[in-house]
């Protein structure tokens, strides 16, 4: 079996070449290199490129993750041979012996996704350092799935992984949180393997802008929260009309039947959102349904129990107690819907 070796290079520095060098050597490997639309004045250091090596390109510059799904297609389409990929960076910064060891962990658990996690020791650039930090814990609020290093290129998965990852939108470097955030809802086992933490020259080579491109990986995990913002609206609407309803059940028994009809409503159109468009989960429902369900009556028992201490014993304004109450609320079930009603984890 041969391992296809992805680099996706948009403006590449000399670095990128001693890295192909070192793998044409070895007979297990076929480097495989995406010019990525980098131009005319760095055609000289893709005319250097080892023989041996495959060259796709570019004619304008598409991304990232485009470049990386043009590398996964031309392994499918044309290299039967490789039961492997590894993703690596053009810039160096993913050393010899950790490529071949995330790529050694790929090979002793088929169908896995892994890795290449750094430990962000030592001198690390801040936006780096920053970038991953709050890109991992809003991660692991979307997805129910801790991971060290959301923003490593360093990946390695065999080929029905390949077939899977090269129909994931995202054409720049949202695809890459894309991918895990695929891999999570499709119960793919994600490993981690540490690497090293290399910068070379405060990380100058990199193409990743620390405020767009966050932005667009941000944009890309929060419309996972965008079904609860709908459905937090029409609870709170169907709620300030119910509780002027004279439901005879006396102030505490208005309030609490108030919120049960107003959160069957909301749940109901939650569901169908996260079903259809969300997780976009294409099982029965009926199971699904089942354990929604569960999961609602519980997060409704919270709620009912919530404003019972804050609105009848603390005496707190209703809307206030809500929205509180609703903060909490929201990534307790947010987290609990992508990790077992909809997500097909294997056990």
């Amino acid at each position: 079996m041969k391992i296809a070796l992805i680099v996706p290079a948009y403006r590449p520095t000399e670095d990128m070449i001693p890295m192909l060098e070192r793998f044409m050597g070895n007979p297990e490997y076929v480097p495989i290199v995406v010019n990525d639309g980098s131009g005319a004045e760095y055609e000289g250091i893709f005319a250097r490129i080892p023989d041996g090596c495959v060259l796709l390109r570019h004619e304008v510059n598409r991304g990232k993750g485009a470049a990386l799904k043009t590398a996964i297609g031309y392994v499918l389409e044309k290299l039967p041979e490789c039961g492997l990929a590894v993703t690596a960076d053009a810039d160096g910064q993913h050393h010899f012996e950790d490529i071949q060891r995330v790529v050694a962990s790929a090979a002793e658990h088929p169908g896995t996704l892994v890795l290449g996690s750094r430990a962000f020791d030592g001198d690390v650039p801040f936006k780096s350092r920053w970038g991953n930090a709050i890109t991992r814990q809003v991660f692991a609020i979307a997805s129910g799935v801790k991971i060290r290093d959301t923003q490593t290129g360093l990946r390695a998965f065999d080929r029905a992984c390949m077939e899977k990852f090269a129909t994931i939108p995202g054409d720049r470097y949202e695809y890459e949180i894309n991918m895990l955030l695929y891999a999570a809802r499709e119960g793919i086992e994600m490993r981690e393997e540490t690497i090293r933490t290399i910068y070379l020259d405060d990380n100058s080579a990199s193409s990743f802008h620390p405020f767009r491109d966050s932005f667009k990986i941000y944009a890309c995990i929060l419309k996972y929260a965008m079904s609860s913002i709908i459905a937090f609206l029409v609870d709170w609407l169907l709620l300030n009309l119910l509780v002027h309803v004279p439901f005879g059940l006396g102030a505490a028994g208005n309030l609490t039947l108030s919120q049960v009809i107003a959160r069957v409503v909301s749940a109901t159109v939650n569901f169908i959102i996260n079903k259809k468009v969300v997780f976009r989960s294409k099982e029965d429902w009926k199971p699904e349904f089942v354990k929604y369900s569960g999961l609602a009556v519980a997060v409704l028992v919270g709620n009912v129990l919530l404003m019972r201490l804050l609105n009848g014993v603390l005496g707190w304004n209703y809307n206030v107690a809500y929205v509180l109450i609703q903060i909490v609320m929201y990534v307790f079930n947010f987290v609990l819907q992508g990790r077992f009603v909809y997500n097909r984890r294997k056990k």
